[in-house]
C-alpha cells in the first residue's frame, strides 16, 4: 500500500517581505495597482515559531531537563540577540542574504562617512587604471566597425561636397521624385455604366447644322432664338480653327521651293524692338497727364516748363510731330525762355534745328546756352568759330565763350584771343595763366604781373610765376617767389591751407618743378602745426606722399625735418631708407655722411654706409666706414663683428682672425665667441675650436649656441659619448633650448635606438610644453621606424596641445589617407588660416591630383602652373629648408 503524500510546504518567497518599491510583473512590462483585496488579509499569515509569553512560559519547563541546559542562562541569549539586533537563529533571505539587518540598528558616523570616501577612492583608482586600456579597445573597435561598416553619410560625402557647384537653373530641372510606394497607392474602381438615350440626343442636337428657321422663330420674323435652343459653342473647334490658321500664316513666310523662311531675323527683331508696347494703364496714365498738363498751359502760358512736359509727354506718346506743335507754341509764348528755345532745338531736325535756334538768338541774343548750342550745330571747326565769336560779339565777358573759342584756334590765334579774354575777363585767372603760357619768358613776367594786379589773393599765380623762373633756369629766384607769395597772401588776409599747398607741391612734381615743389614745402610745412606734433606729423605726410608715388616731395619733407631734427635717428634712417629704395647710391652715400657727422655714435647709419659700399663692389671705402666708426664707437661689438664679417666674406681668414682676438680682449660677448669658433671650424683648426669653445663656456654658460657647437664638434669627430655629454650638460644650463634637446633625441636615435630618443623627447616635452617642434620631431621618430599607429596617437595629442600650429596640421595631412587628405586640410586651414606650411600642404594635394585650376583664377594651365610656383614655391621652399636645417641640427 502505497504511503500518502505529504502535502508541500509554501514557497519560502511567499513568506517573505519584499524589497523596497518592489512592484510584481514590472521586468515583463506590468504596471503596480491597488484592489479591495489588497487592502484586507490577503496575504497569508508567515509560518513563524509563536514567540508569546504564553508559549514560551508553557514550553519553559519542558526544555529544561532535556539536556540542553540553557536554564538560567536562557534570558542571557535572549538579551544578547536583543543587543545584536538580530536573530542568529533566523532564516536565510534570498534578497539580502545571511547578513540582513546585521548593522540595521547601528549609528552612521563620522568614522562611516571617512570609511566610504576611502572605499570610493580606491574603487575610482582602480577604475582609472583600466580606463585607458578600455578606452583604447573601444576606441580600436569602433573604428574597426566604422571601417568595414561605413555610413552613409560618409560615403557620399564627397559628391554632397560637390552639390555647391550645381547652379540654380540645374536644380530647378531635377525631377521631383514623387511616392512610388505600392502602401501610398489607393485602388481605384472604376465603374463603367451605359449612357444613357437622352445625353446622345442632347450631344447629337449640339452638333447639328441647321438650314431652316425654327417654327417658332417664324412668328417673330426670324429674330430671335427660342430660349433653350442656343447651340453650345465648341472651343476644341476654335482651338484647332486658330491652330490652322496660324500654319498657314507660317506657310505664307516660307519657301514653297526649297523650304527655307524667308524672314530677315535680324529686321524681324529690329522691328520688335521698335515696338512699343502700351497697356490699359499707361494710355490711361498718359491721357490724364495730357489733360493736367493742357489745363497747365492754358492757365499759365507763359510758364515755360509746362509746355516742355507737355512736349516730352507727347514724345513719350510717340507723337513727334504733336510735340513739335506744342514746344512751338511755347516758344511764341515764352520767347525769353532759354529752355524752352533748347528744346525746340532738340526736338526739331537738323536742317531745322538751325533756323529754329537762330530764332532763339534772335528773341535772347545774350544767352551762353543758345550760343553754345548753335556753335554744336555746326558741323566744321571754322563755322564753330565764326559762331563763337559772334557770340562774343553779344556776350564780351563770358569765359565759357571764350574757352571754347580758344580750344578752336592755333596757337597765335589764341594767345590773340587770350589778350582780349583777360582784357574783357580780368578777374579769372584760368585764362590769365593760359596767356602766360602761350607769352614768351618776358612777356609771360609782365602778363603775370598784371594778374597779381588784378587778383592779389590768387596763389596759383605766385606758383605759376615760381614754376616759370624754374622753367627758364633761375633757380635761386624759385624759393623767394614762393616765400614772398605767402607773405604778400597774407597780406591779403588769405589763409594759408597747408593741405592744399601739399597738393600744389605734388602737381608741380608730377609737372617736372621739383624746385618749386621743395619751395612750397619749405614754406608752409610748418603752417598749423604745433611744435610737440611736428615730428610725427611730418613723417606722417613724407609716408603719405611715399605711398602715393610723391617720392620728391617726401624727400623734401624729410630734408625739412632734419634741419630741425638734426640729432633723431629714426628720421635719418627713414631718409635713408626712402633714398635707397628710390634714390642713387651716390645720393644715400651723401646722406648717410651728413648723418653721422650729427649722429657719430649711431651704430645703425655707419653699418649701413658700410654695407652699401660693400654691396657696390667697393670694400676698401667699406673698411675705411667701419674703421671711422670704431673710431667713434671704440667698444661697438655690432662694428667688430660686420668689420668681421667683411674680411671673412671677402675671403680674409687672418685678418678676421685678427678682429675678433682684439675683439675677445677687449672683453666681447657670446656672440664674439661663437664667430670665433666658427672661424676656426671654417679653417679646420679642430684643436683652436675647442679651446675657443670650451673657454666660451666657462664665460658664458647659459648660452646653448656653444653647447650646440660643441656637440657637434664631438659628433664630427667621432666622439659620440662625449656628443652625449656636452648635449647632456648643455641641457642642465639650458633646460628650454629646442635644437639641444632635438640634437640629443637624434643623437641617441643613432646610438640606443628608438627607446633612448623617445624617452629623450618625452623629458623635452615635459620641459617645454605646448612646444610643436618637439612633438613635430616625436611624430617623425615614429614614422621612421615604420610605427603608424603610434606616430598617429602622437599627432592627435599633438594637436590637441598645440590647435593652430601650421607644420603640425602639414604634417598630419601627409600622414593621413588620400581619401580622408581634403577634410584634413580643411580643418588646418580653418585652425590655422593662412599658414604658409598649411597652403604647401594643400598645395601638394592638388598638384598631385592635377587639379591645379584650384589654385586660382586663370585660363591656361602654364598660368596655373606659375601662380602656384608664386604662391606655394616660397612656402615649400622655406618648409624644406627648416626641415633640412633640423636635420643638419642648424649648425651655427
Amino acid at each position: 500500500m502505497q504511503a500518502p503524500v505529504p502535502p508541500k510546504n509554501r514557497s519560502e518567497f511567499l513568506n517573505t517581505k519584499p524589497p523596497p518599491n518592489y512592484v510584481a510583473g514590472l521586468g515583463r512590462g506590468a504596471t503596480g495597482f491597488t484592489t479591495r483585496s489588497d487592502i484586507g488579509p490577503a496575504r497569508a499569515a508567515p509560518d513563524l515559531p509563536d514567540r508569546s509569553a504564553a508559549a514560551i512560559g508553557a514550553a519553559g519547563p519542558a526544555g529544561v531537563g532535556r539536556g540542553r541546559g540553557k536554564g538560567g542562562g536562557e534570558d542571557e541569549e535572549e538579551d544578547e540577540s536583543e543587543e545584536k539586533g538580530y536573530d542568529e537563529n533566523q532564516k536565510f533571505d534570498e534578497f539580502e542574504g545571511n547578513d540582513a539587518g546585521l548593522f540595521a540598528s547601528a549609528e552612521y558616523d563620522d568614522e562611516d562617512k571617512e570609511a566610504d570616501v576611502v572605499w570610493e577612492e580606491i574603487d575610482k583608482r582602480m577604475d582609472s587604471r583600466r580606463k585607458d586600456r578600455r578606452e583604447a579597445r573601444l576606441k580600436q573597435e569602433i573604428e574597426k566597425y566604422r571601417a568595414s561598416n561605413p555610413k552613409i553619410t560618409e560615403q557620399f560625402a564627397d559628391l554632397k561636397r560637390k552639390l555647391y557647384t550645381v547652379s540654380a537653373e540645374e536644380w530647378d530641372n531635377i525631377p521631383e521624385i514623387g511616392d512610388y510606394s505600392s502602401r501610398n497607392k489607393k485602388k481605384r474602381f472604376e465603374s463603367f455604366v451605359p449612357v444613357p438615350d437622352t445625353l446622345l440626343e442632347k450631344a447629337r442636337q449640339e452638333k447639328e447644322h441647321v438650314s431652316a428657321l425654327d417654327p417658332r422663330s417664324r412668328s417673330a420674323g426670324g429674330t430671335e432664338t427660342p430660349w433653350g435652343k442656343t447651340p453650345v459653342t465648341d472651343l476644341t473647334a476654335v482651338g484647332e480653327g486658330r491652330g490652322t490658321v496660324l500654319s498657314l500664316k507660317l506657310d505664307r513666310l516660307s519657301d514653297s521651293v526649297s523650304g527655307l523662311t524667308v524672314v530677315d531675323p535680324k529686321g524681324y527683331l529690329t522691328d520688335l524692338k521698335s515696338m512699343k508696347i502700351t497697356s490699359d494703364a499707361e494710355v490711361s496714365d498718359i491721357n490724364k497727364a495730357r489733360l493736367l498738363l493742357k489745363s497747365v498751359t492754358q492757365t499759365n502760358p507763359k510758364h515755360p516748363h509746362g509746355w516742355i512736359a507737355a512736349a516730352r509727354l507727347e514724345e513719350v506718346a510717340g507723337k513727334p510731330q504733336v510735340a513739335q506743335q506744342l514746344i512751338k507754341k511755347g516758344c511764341e509764348e515764352c520767347p525769353k525762355s532759354e529752355d524752352v528755345w533748347l528744346e525746340a532745338c532738340r526736338l526739331a531736325s537738323h536742317v531745322d534745328a538751325k533756323a529754329v535756334i537762330a530764332r532763339g538768338i534772335k528773341a535772347i541774343p545774350n544767352s551762353v546756352k543758345l550760343w553754345m548750342q548753335a556753335a554744336k550745330l555746326e558741323l566744321d571747326d571754322g563755322n564753330k568759330s565764326r559762331v563763337l565769336r559772334k557770340g562774343l560779339e553779344h556776350i564780351p565777358d563770358s569765359v565759357r565763350l571764350w574757352k571754347a573759342v580758344v580750344e578752336l584756334a592755333n596757337e597765335e590765334d589764341a594767345r590773340l584771343l587770350l589778350q582780349r579774354a583777360v582784357e574783357c575777363c580780368p578777374l579769372h585767372v584760368e585764362l590769365w595763366l593760359a596767356l602766360a603760357r602761350l607769352e614768351t619768358y618776358e612777356n609771360a613776367k609782365r602778363v603775370l604781373n598784371k594778374a597779381r594786379e588784378k587778383l592779389p589773393k590768387e596763389p596759383a599765380i605766385w606758383i605759376t610765376a615760381a614754376k616759370l623762373e624754374e622753367a627758364n633756369g633761375n633757380t635761386d629766384m624759385v624759393g623767394k617767389i614762393i616765400e614772398r607769395g605767402i607773405r604778400a597772401l597774407q597780406r591779403e588776409g588769405v589763409e594759408i591751407d597747408r593741405e592744399m599747398w601739399m597738393k600744389e607741391a605734388e602737381a608741380g612734381e608730377r609737372a617736372g618743378s621739383v624746385l618749386t615743389c621743395q619751395a612750397i614745402i619749405c614754406n608752409t610745412i610748418e603752417v598749423g602745426v604745433e611744435e610737440e606734433d611736428r615730428k610725427r606729423t611730418w613723417v606722417a605726410d613724407a609716408e603719405e606722399c611715399k605711398k602715393r608715388g610723391s617720392i620728391e616731395t617726401a624727400r623734401a619733407i624729410y630734408a625739412h625735418a632734419l634741419t630741425v631734427f638734426l640729432t633723431k635717428k629714426s628720421i635719418w634712417l627713414k631718409a635713408a631708407q626712402l633714398e635707397k629704395s628710390h634714390g642713387t647710391r651716390e645720393s644715400l652715400d651723401a646722406l648717410l655722411r651728413r648723418a653721422v657727422t650729427y649722429i657719430p655714435h649711431a651704430e645703425v647709419l655707419w653699418l649701413m654706409g658700410a654695407k652699401e659700399k660693400w654691396l657696390a663692389g667697393d670694400v676698401p671705402a667699406a673698411r675705411a666706414i667701419l674703421q671711422e666708426a670704431y673710431a667713434a664707437i671704440p667698444n661697438s661689438e655690432e662694428i667688430w663683428l660686420a668689420a668681421f664679417k667683411l674680411e671673412f666674406e671677402n675671403h680674409e681668414p687672418e685678418r678676421a682672425r685678427m678682429l675678433l682676438a682684439k675683439a675677445r680682449e677687449r672683453g666681447g660677448t657670446e656672440r664674439v665667441w661663437m664667430k670665433s669658433a666658427i672661424v676656426e671650424r671654417e679653417l679646420g683648426n679642430n684643436a683652436e675650436e675647442r679651446r675657443l669653445l670650451d673657454e666660451g663656456l666657462k664665460l658664458f654658460p647659459s648660452f646653448f649656441k656653444l653647447w650646440l657647437m660643441l656637440g657637434q664638434f664631438e659628433e664630427r669627430l667621432g666622439h659620440l659619448e662625449k656628443a652625449k655629454e656636452a648635449y647632456e650638460l648643455g641641457l642642465k644650463h639650458c633646460p628650454n633650448s629646442i635644437p639641444l634637446w632635438l640634437s640629443l633625441a637624434h643623437l641617441e636615435e643613432k646610438v640606443n635606438g628608438l627607446s633612448k630618443a623617445r624617452a629623450v623627447l618625452t623629458m623635452a616635452r615635459k620641459k617645454n610644453p605646448q612646444n610643436p617642434e618637439l612633438w613635430l620631431a616625436a611624430v617623425r621618430a615614429e614614422s621612421r621606424h615604420g610605427h603608424k599607429k603610434e606616430a598617429e596617437i602622437l599627432m592627435a595629442k599633438a594637436l590637441q596641445e598645440c590647435p593652430t600650429s601650421g607644420t603640425l596640421w602639414a604634417t598630419s595631412i601627409e600622414m593621413v589617407p588620400r581619401p580622408h587628405q581634403k577634410t584634413k586640410s580643411r580643418d588646418a586651414y580653418k585652425r590655422c588660416g593662412d599658414d604658409p606650411h598649411v597652403l604647401a600642404a594643400v598645395g601638394k594635394i592638388f598638384w598631385h591630383d592635377r587639379k591645379v585650376d584650384k589654385l586660382g583664377p586663370g585660363s591656361t594651365g602654364r598660368l596655373h602652373l606659375l601662380q602656384i610656383s608664386e604662391i606655394f614655391g616660397p612656402c615649400i621652399t622655406n618648409l624644406n629648408f627648416s626641415t633640412g636645417m633640423r636635420r643638419r641640427r642648424r649648425r651655427y
